[in-house]
């Protein structure tokens, strides 16, 4: 009973594939705070560059706007005019559009969640549930957003209070200097406030994105129960994997039957490799692998073997020698020679030497040419 209320826990971490379609559906680590944040660097970065050209610009505006001579009204162009003017406006205006639009999009980017999902516009029963919004309200979710705007009103409050009782006095005495001095100062500090509260926000999306990530980790864990169904549909049932083997087997005993036919010996691994080789003495130069494999076609060439009665030998270093040096079609290496010829005087004779009680022969492989199952030189 223990075991059976423990699968339904959710006490392991999303999987790959959990994480994938989550991600397909929408559900995606996202930070409203770092958006936030990005987008007010951006435009501070903007107001610290980019807004003293923007002055110039309305400034120029506003003198050419003033002043005009007889020729503008013997040629009066009104729309040739507006977009001589507007023209060095809308320079500065788009670098900013331009760059606030960057950061909206590089905040998913950055979070790993860049690009458009079918899934997150699909219509979703829940949320038009009033139910669900309820729960939303006053769950963990509510609780959390709510903290976070309590966060934010602190921290910002806190910011623009630092601001203004240090800048108190010189706001004060900022009337009695000329009017483009206060300007230049009123803009400075103007950008100087946005960098800090920018800095906060920062501080509030450096605390969120953990947290958000930890969410969505919490909110996809999975059960041991689903994640053994999702390894057995990953993998396979036995049965379907059985099934697979199946057609595997034919595939390659239809593609290997007319080489493994006129094959001389077969040699094993026992189970996982398999290396037919003929020699034809007087027409073969040498002895010429006809058909090789591992897995599947490892055991349908054993399987065809048995069929046409070719003899089957176990030699696991010499078979694994053969398969990764040798291709079908082509002739065995040179420094196998000594070895395949002693097997194959033990095939050409086998029936005096089964007589004889004589057991198969021992060889000797080259060391350069001996390897594991995964191809590595031992």
């Amino acid at each position: 009973m223990a075991e059976g209320g423990d699968s339904g826990e959710k006490s392991e971490a999303p999987s790959q594939k959990r994480l994938k379609e989550s991600s397909d559906k929408g559900d995606v680590l996202q930070s409203k705070e770092l958006g936030v944040a990005l987008v007010m660097i951006v435009g501070a970065g903007w107001l610290a560059l980019g807004g003293p050209l923007l002055v110039q610009a309305l400034a120029e505006l506003l003198r050419g706007s003033l002043s005009f001579g007889r020729s503008a009204i013997d040629d009066f162009e009104p729309g040739q005019a507006i977009l001589a003017r507007m023209g060095a406006i809308a320079v500065p205006v788009f670098l900013l559009f331009g760059a606030t639009i960057a950061a909206a999009v590089g905040t998913p980017a950055l979070l790993g969640a860049f690009g458009f999902r079918w899934g997150a516009i699909a219509f979703k029963g829940d949320r038009i549930n009033p139910l669900s919004g309820i729960k939303r309200i006053f769950g963990m979710q509510g609780i959390v957003e709510l903290s976070k705007a309590l966060a934010k009103i602190v921290v910002m409050g806190a910011i623009g209070w630092w601001l203004l009782s240090s800048r108190m006095a010189k706001i004060t005495t900022m009337g009695r200097g000329d009017i483009a001095s206060s300007m230049i100062a009123v803009g400075h500090d103007f950008v100087y406030a946005v960098i800090v509260m920018a800095m906060g926000l920062v501080l509030i999306a450096g605390v969120d994105v953990p947290v958000q990530m930890i969410r969505r980790t919490a909110r996809l864990r999975m059960s041991k129960q689903e994640v053994k169904e999702e390894h057995k549909q990953s993998e396979g049932s036995p049965e379907l994997k059985g099934a697979i083997r199946r057609r595997q087997m034919e595939t390659a005993r239809r593609s290997a039957r007319t080489q493994v036919a006129e094959a001389s010996v077969v040699l094993t691994n026992p189970t996982h490799f398999a290396v037919a080789l003929r020699y034809r003495p007087g027409q073969d130069p040498a002895p010429i692998v006809v058909a090789r494999g591992r897995g599947a076609t490892a055991d349908a060439i054993r399987a065809l073997a048995e069929e046409f009665d070719v003899p089957m030998l176990r030699y696991p270093q010499l078979a694994r020698a053969i398969y990764f040096t040798t291709r079908s079609g082509q002739i065995i290496r040179e420094d196998l020679y000594i070895a395949v010829a002693t097997v194959l005087a033990f095939v050409f004779n086998i029936d005096r030497a089964m007589a004889e009680g004589r057991s198969q022969p021992e060889i000797d492989v080259p060391g350069e040419v001996r390897f594991d199952e995964n191809g590595e030189p031992e």
